[in-house]
């Protein structure tokens, strides 16, 4: 006579080969994605070394090293033109010859997010920034030397054979890197060419200091500010971004930078989200110093020293101070042009901050406020990563409305920031 027996599992010998459950991170489709790590390193004053790690490759493979044979200031350089020439074929092109409806001397690529009306300007501007991008990353990787050889031809091929990388540049040199393009001439679709339409890009660096992070209770929505000058009230869907923060989140609105350095100075800053929508420029200070500001509705000038010193008093002790921060303010995305210049960004993440995001240049207020809305609107759903998210509106404003500017926005950190209320 047949009996049933009953079986308790003590161990689980095979959970190596079994499918985990689906979680963040996890590539559309089901695949997993597979990550990139870049190094730029600085060997020495004049000189670079770089070594990648491919995650999917068998372990005797997944490391090479190399030392650039291209100088620290060329590659600056090189990416300061490439910024340059974006602002100058996209947000400065001007209309020399206006059809019905439109005025001489108007900037068409600045006046709208939805560009599908020009798709055929666009498209030639399109191209040409390709081929900037890739010379950027061409001469970045040029050398004679073996082993900057091999590594050349794996990254090169890595990056434009491969899709949907998650690419940490882990870099001593603040570049970019969404705007570097794969060689468009070899029959790649140049929209498809650049890094941030084909992978989840972000910049991060081994130095950023480690904050003994407090817990907090679970809760049911976002904790969320918006620091803003008020003059940008009505500009383009300011008004829709301030009305989704205030119905999916608890929000917080500073018009002054006092209300925002005193915020700053608390011990629990509480916020899973902070938004500035505010005016970001440099200030030249000499010829070895130049910062980046940001403007509130005051006079006042925020900056990295003075985000620092307000929590500086705060370390060595327990603190809360981990939100994902959307810089909506021109150059906040760009670290420097040089050697010498302090960033917003890479305070906010020194002090803690999840990641930071921003525009590597001038950015129009138009597309500016369309594109924080749409990044918003999926970040506070909690259901995707930041990186995931960027990569998905670089694909959704140039497919949708041939607009190539959500490649100008760069993560600093952030590739996994994902709003996460229970935690």
């Amino acid at each position: 006579m047949a009996q049933e027996l009953t079986v308790e599992i003590v161990r689980n010998p095979s959970s190596g080969y079994t499918i985990p459950p689906p979680r963040a991170g996890q590539a559309v489709g089901g695949g997993v994605h597979r990550d990139l790590r870049v190094l730029l390193r600085h060997a020495d004053r004049d000189g670079l070394t770089i070594t990648t790690y491919a995650s999917w490759l068998p372990p005797r493979e997944q490391w090479l090293n190399a030392r650039l044979e291209t100088a620290p200031q060329t590659l600056l350089d090189r990416a300061g033109t490439l910024r340059s020439e974006w602002k100058r074929l996209v947000v400065d092109h001007t209309n020399g010859t206006p059809g019905p409806g439109m005025r001489v001397g108007g900037r068409p690529l600045s006046e709208q997010a939805d560009l599908t009306h020009h798709a055929t300007l666009v498209e030639t501007v399109v191209k040409s920034l390709a081929d900037e991008g890739f010379d950027v990353l061409d001469v970045m990787l040029d050398g004679r030397g073996s082993s900057l050889g091999r590594l050349r031809e794996f990254l090169l091929g890595a990056l434009a054979e491969e899709k949907d990388l998650r690419i940490s540049f882990d870099s001593d040199l603040p570049m970019p890197w969404p705007m570097l393009a794969v060689d468009p001439s070899v029959g790649i679709d140049p929209w498809d060419a650049f890094l941030g339409h084909r992978h989840q890009v972000e910049q991060t660096s081994s130095g950023y200091d480690w904050v003994d992070q407090a817990k907090v209770s679970p809760r049911l929505r976002a904790v969320t500010s918006l620091n803003t000058d008020s003059t940008l009230d009505k500009v383009g869907r300011a008004s829709d971004v301030r009305d989704l923060l205030a119905a999916r989140s608890e929000l917080t609105v500073r018009t002054e930078a006092k209300d925002l350095l005193e915020a700053l100075g608390n011990e629990f800053l509480l916020e899973d989200l902070m938004y500035f929508w505010c005016h970001g420029k440099f200030l030249e200070e000499g010829t070895r110093n130049r910062r980046l500001v940001i403007k509130l509705s005051d006079p006042d000038l925020i900056d990295g020293a003075k985000v620092t010193r307000r929590r500086r008093r705060l370390r060595g002790g327990q603190q809360r101070f981990k939100p994902f921060v959307l810089l909506n303010a021109c150059h906040t995305g760009q670290a420097a042009t040089d050697l010498h210049v302090g960033h917003l960004g890479a305070a906010l993440i020194d002090l803690g901050a999840d990641g930071v995001l921003g525009p590597q240049i001038e950015i129009p207020q138009i597309f500016a406020s369309e594109y924080a809305y749409s990044f918003l609107d999926l970040y506070l759903e909690g259901r995707h990563t930041a990186g995931e998210i960027s990569q998905a509106l670089v694909k959704r404003f140039s497919e949708k409305f041939h607009n190539p500017l959500a490649l100008t926005y760069s993560l600093h950190c952030g590739l996994h920031s994902r709003l996460n209320l229970a935690s």
